[in-house]
């Protein structure tokens, strides 16, 4: 084929792309019909041209697109691992791991409960092998939830829905090319009735190897990147082999799924590429991977549809019927999961909520697309499959593809509208003018400083703030009146504009680099949380989302259960330390929003909600405060090593500033300007690397701070600390519970705790112990004992702790003296000072 003809052909699909979007908001249909659409086009008129007999001179130019070498190879081997990898760097992971239940059944439950359905449903409805009925299953269980998203964007549903529906995506082609595999396995070796549980015993196996690729990759990736510090086109490069290497080598080295390859390895990327490579490489890694997915994704839509019409040469009208059967099939499937699995898993609180009318949406919005198109390309390629099934396969995968796009797709928004969803809710309308009030109070501040060096005469700024201010004040009193809006949805909409405004604030420093690039991702996770929070539960769910961005949660005591059981401390080190950044990091942003609720929400909610907001974000500082503060206990001298760094951070980012400015005004030429950017460059990078946190010197630091250890020599304070281990509680947890057996005594670190007992409540504080009584008494615990506080506990056993008190006078007298606060004599303990 002549190359300058291909050149051309593939140029113009690149200016077809370029129009499809707009056609796309003009005709308000999705993306990928119209690509679809227009791919049907092309590809029926180089038939027709073709085989007509009205002219031969467009002939040569169908023979070439009819002529592409659009094998299945292409779109699985280069297209689906870029679509793939791109959408997990795209991801935030850390609120996907917030909704894993959903997103995991949506995924892989759907995929082979729909697998099963259509599988089934065609074995009874035909004659085909059950095996092939399961691979025609299996083809079109996987979903393009593209079309879903972009609407659900537009009409501002809930985020946590559309980050439902994203994760679905990424998984369920995994799980549905896995499912591919195993059936094409069996149709191809003439296995009629396939065993299901050998097939699915096997499903495991192809998951786990293909993660542990990925992962091992995308370690030594990223270790390759970081070393080439400095060289960002050479990261970048890095980054478009990975996926692609990762693919071919799970699928054809070591028969693992190369799907989940990818998908691990963009998340291990995702992960730790943040933390290892310089803010702007990695934005721009991710900047770039958005435009290859664009492109894939067009790319992949308009090709798959160029076979549109190869596919379904030869149908018959039976094949209608069968199509039919796939149609309604693959429908109940996906709403049995709806309607039946999810609410049941919302009743048990391990999913959340998601309304009737989503879940219609997202039942008539799980459109078929590339994927689907590919993998029935893959089946007709196949010279070991029988020529009757290859046939059947290519009809039912196109026509139920041409379906969803053609019928539910074009439909799509119009259901949307009748289900209500295109419409706002009051509190969604009075946000909305809250909003506008908010936004056009700064225009007018900002329009007042700008216009002060245009120079225009007094009038022409009288005039013109005069209608502005009007436009002002009937947004403010709009916002101010809203009818139907109580008290309680006022506060509502004043803490989703202050954690909107905090979200801004962190995105501020981030960009002047004050906040790391380590832990952007998290404080941003953490302000997504406070905005869904209080859209979903008012002040109760912000505080609940407040409490949690300070608490310890599950992966930190997997990292301290590491660290004690098996002596692994590194995790928790380093989580140690990522906690007191972003500590510190909150903290930096919390006492930059009273501003904003006195100049933005009490002009237009008063007062009362603005003095609600001022005690509701007091309280955020104090338990961030407090967290700080009992870090800074247990690790004397860290915080002030991070403090120092914030502090070199913030001055190289003035400093930069100044040579930018002096630049500007000519003061400098440009190779000192270079000269000075790259020491600067090489400054920040200093400044970059985080202080290591040695857990095992830090706790020997820890212990010789306990008063009740002043009489312990080096040696002994040594061993000591090491047969103490952490525990860290969060507020309200359970300690020690009543009626429990007497095992071990707790020495408090940093936090407090409230004991109960007969009725008279006691509070113990930093450097007290607590349940020596009940193991000095040889009696089950009589009290009741939780956290107040975020605290950290050292921990000694029974044993330890009666040799402690033969060594040490001093812990003797501390155990009598508490023993006398709580009225009991501990007659056998005696004192040996004279």
């Amino acid at each position: 084929m002549d190359i300058v003809l291909v050149t051309t052909i593939i140029a113009s699909l690149f200016l077809v792309i370029g129009v499809a979007e707009p056609l796309a908001a003009r005709l308000r249909l999705p993306f990928s019909v119209i690509l679809a659409m227009l791919g049907i086009l092309i590809g029926g008129g180089a038939i027709f041209f073709l085989r007509t007999e009205l002219t031969d001179a467009l002939n040569p130019i169908a023979e070439a697109i009819l002529g592409l070498p659009i094998r299945s190879n292409v779109f699985l081997y280069v297209f689906l691992p870029t679509l793939l990898f791109q959408a997990t760097l795209g991801m935030n992971l850390r609120r996907m791991l917030d909704d894993w239940v959903p997103i995991l059944v949506l995924a892989v439950v759907a995929v082979v409960v729909a697998t099963l359905t259509v599988g089934y449903a065609l074995s009874w409805a035909s004659s085909l092998p059950l095996a092939a009925c399961l691979l025609i299953g299996a083809i079109v269980s996987t979903t393009d939830p593209s079309a879903v998203v972009s609407i659900f964007r537009s009409i501002s549903a809930p985020r946590r829905l559309a980050r439902i529906i994203e994760g679905e995506s990424l998984l369920n082609d995994a799980a549905a090319i896995a499912l591919f595999g195993l059936f094409i396995g069996f149709v191809m070796l003439g296995v009629p009735d396939p065993n299901l549980s050998d097939a699915l015993m096997r499903f495991p196996m192809l998951i786990a190897g293909g993660a542990l690729t990925g992962w091992l990759a995308a370690r030594l990736a990223v270790g390759i990147m970081a070393f080439f510090n400095g060289h960002e086109l050479a990261q970048i490069s890095i980054s478009v082999a990975l996926p692609y290497l990762v693919y071919i080598g799970a699928e054809q080295s070591i028969g693992a799924s190369g799907v989940i390859a990818v998908v691990t390895a963009g998340l291990t990327l995702n992960l730790t590429g943040p933390g290892r490579l310089p803010p702007q490489a990695w934005a721009n890694l991710r900047e770039l991977w958005g435009v290859l997915a664009h492109w894939a994704g067009a790319l992949i839509f308009i090709l798959a549809a160029l076979l549109i019409p190869r596919l379904l040469e030869g149908v018959r009208v039976t094949d209608f019927a069968l199509i039919g059967v796939v149609i309604v099939a693959a429908i109940a499937a996906r709403a049995l999961i709806l309607f039946g699995l999810l609410p049941l898993l919302t009743s048990l609180r391990i999913s959340p909520a998601i309304e009737r009318p989503y879940r219609a949406a997202i039942l008539w919005g799980g459109l078929r697309g590339a994927v689907t198109l590919a993998l029935a390309l893959a089946v007709t390629e196949s010279l070991r499959v029988p020529l009757e099934v290859k046939r059947v396969v290519g009809i039912l995968a196109t026509g139920f593809t041409l379906f969803t796009l053609v019928v539910q797709g074009t439909t799509l928004r119009s259901v949307i509208g009748w289900l209500g969803l295109d419409r706002l809710s009051p509190i969604d309308e009075a946000l909305s003018r809250q909003v506008v009030a908010v936004a056009l109070q700064t225009v007018r501040e900002d329009v007042a400083r700008a216009t002060e060096n245009y120079e225009l005469t007094r009038d022409i700024v009288r005039s013109e703030a005069k209608q502005f201010g009007e436009r002002l004040d009937e947004t403010v009193k709009a916002a101010e009146d809203s009818v139907g809006i109580l008290d309680r949805d006022r506060i509502t909409l004043g803490l989703i504009a202050l954690a909107g405004h905090e979200r801004d604030t962190i995105l501020a420093r981030v960009r002047e680099r004050t906040i790391t690039a380590r832990m952007a991702e998290q404080v941003l996770s953490d302000a997504d949380r406070l905005i869904e929070g209080a859209q979903a539960g008012g002040r109760s769910g912000y505080q609940l989302a407040a409490r949690r961005s300070v608490a310890y949660g599950k992966v930190f005591r997997l990292a301290v259960m590491l660290r004690n059981r098996l002596r692994l401390p590194a995790p928790l080190g380093r989580m140690t330390a990522d906690r007191f950044e972003l500590l510190l990091s909150q903290r930096l942003i919390l006492r930059d929003l009273s501003l904003f609720i006195d100049n933005r929400i009490v002009r237009i909610h008063g007062r009362r909600v603005a003095d609600l907001l001022h005690e509701l974000l007091s309280r955020r500082i104090e338990a961030v405060e407090t967290a700080l503060e009992g870090l800074r206990l247990q690790y004397p001298g860290y915080a002030e090593k991070l403090e120092r760094r914030i502090i070199r951070r913030t001055a190289l980012r003035f400093e930069e500033r100044e040579y930018m400015a002096m630049r500007e005004d000519g003061l400098i030429g440009a190779e000192v300007y270079t000269a000075l950017m790259q020491s600067l460059a090489a400054r920040r990078a200093a400044a970059e690397d985080r202080p290591r946190l040695d857990i095992a010197l830090q706790r020997e630091e820890l212990v010789k701070q306990f008063p009740l250890f002043a009489d312990f020599d080096e040696t002994a304070l040594k061993r000591l600390g090491r047969a103490l281990q952490t525990r860290y509680v969060n507020a309200g947890d359970a300690i020690i519970l009543k009626d429990s057996t007497a095992k071990s005594v707790f020495f408090i670190a940093s936090g407090a705790v409230e004991l109960e007992s007969a009725g008279k409540t006691l509070r113990l504080g930093r450097g007290e112990m607590f349940g020596q009584l009940a193991i000095l008494m040889n009696k089950t615990r009589r009290a009741e004992v939780r956290a107040i506080a975020p605290s950290t506990l050292l921990v000694l056993d029974e044993a330890r702790f009666r040799r402690l008190l033969d060594q040490s006078e001093t812990v003797r007298k501390a155990v009598l003296a508490s023993g006398e606060k709580r009225g009991v004599t501990l007659a056998g303990l005696q004192s040996t000072d004279p």
